[in-house]
């Protein structure tokens, strides 16, 4: 069972008129997301890819019954659109935009205070659930349904480990990327606990990598928890150098801070197995389904 997306997700699109929102959109539909609406303020009323197109958020809910939306929005006005989708009381709203100002997300943090949204991203790949749902624009060629949940910062290396995932006859039941912003939605911690309590999620696959302290924080929800299904996690940057960011605005290492190694020590004294290299993250959780936990 999926967790987050389901076969009834019914999803719109904020900016879905853009060319990025043309191109990710049409390939959600074809992938057999049911994508609804789209929202474009000033096009309201007219179609695009066959799909009705509304001004704001809580019209195209009311018109169209949307439970998730995905924002395509620029970075200047990525805030008002999910504090729209918030207010419009859309339960997931997934965001592909890259480096929201930070004063921006502090904003939309506020928002969801109390609020009935889950926000996944800034700067997220999306959610996929294979053969059920796909909210965003990560490849889906390697993808198959299965057992093991992958949370992860990083887009390319979902990719690399879901590949990996799926040569070990072991599948995915929910792929899911946090975001790569210092400031975002969802937690590692929070997509770990829906996971533990999916039925059917068997083993956790974390990719994590420097900066910040998120992968800390999981370490810190495990400690003497009864942790019945297996945990690998993956930490890039061993060999970054302190204070330049790395990729995405989230992976800044600053002295005594955010760095790979505190964050492999806290996980593995919380009993998740580090993989050692990259490419061997398959194989370890693999072997992890085999041993006894």
């Amino acid at each position: 069972m999926a967790i987050l997306v389901d076969k009834n997700t019914r999803v719109l699109c904020q900016g879905m008129t853009g060319w990025a929102g043309t191109h990710h959109t049409a390939r959600m539909m074809e992938y057999g997301t049911a994508v609804v609406a789209g929202v474009t303020p000033g096009k309201g009323g007219r179609s695009h890819l066959n799909l009705p197109i509304f001004d704001t958020v809580a019209k195209a809910v009311e018109e169209t019954q949307a439970n998730a939306s995905i924002v395509f929005v620029p970075p200047q006005n990525a805030a008002n659109a999910m504090v729209e989708a918030i207010e419009a009381e859309i339960p997931l709203v997934v965001v592909v935009t890259e480096r929201v100002p930070a004063l921006d997300m502090v904003r939309v943090r506020q928002a969801l205070n109390g609020s009935k949204t889950k926000l996944v991203g800034p700067n997220s790949q999306g959610i996929l659930a294979p053969d059920v749902c796909m909210i965003g624009v990560m490849a889906t060629g390697s993808a198959r349904p299965g057992g093991i949940g992958i949370v992860s910062r990083s887009a390319s290396l979902t990719s690399e480990v879901v590949a990996q995932v799926t040569a070990e006859n072991l599948g995915q039941s929910t792929t899911i990327g946090v975001g790569g912003d210092p400031i975002h939605g969802i937690s590692m911690v929070e997509c770990v606990e829906l996971f533990l309590a999916d039925p059917e999620t068997q083993g956790i696959v974390l990719i994590g990598e420097i900066g910040g302290t998120e992968e800390q924080e999981v370490a810190e929800f495990l400690q003497g928890r009864k942790v019945t299904k297996p945990i690998v996690a993956l930490i890039a940057g061993q060999h970054a150098p302190p204070e330049r960011r790395m990729g995405h605005a989230g992976t800044l290492t600053m002295y005594g801070r955010g760095d790979a190694n505190s964050k492999i020590a806290a996980l593995e004294k919380a009993g998740v197995r580090v993989a050692p290299s990259s490419h061997l993250v398959g194989a370890t959780i693999r072997q992890a389904l085999l041993l006894p936990h």
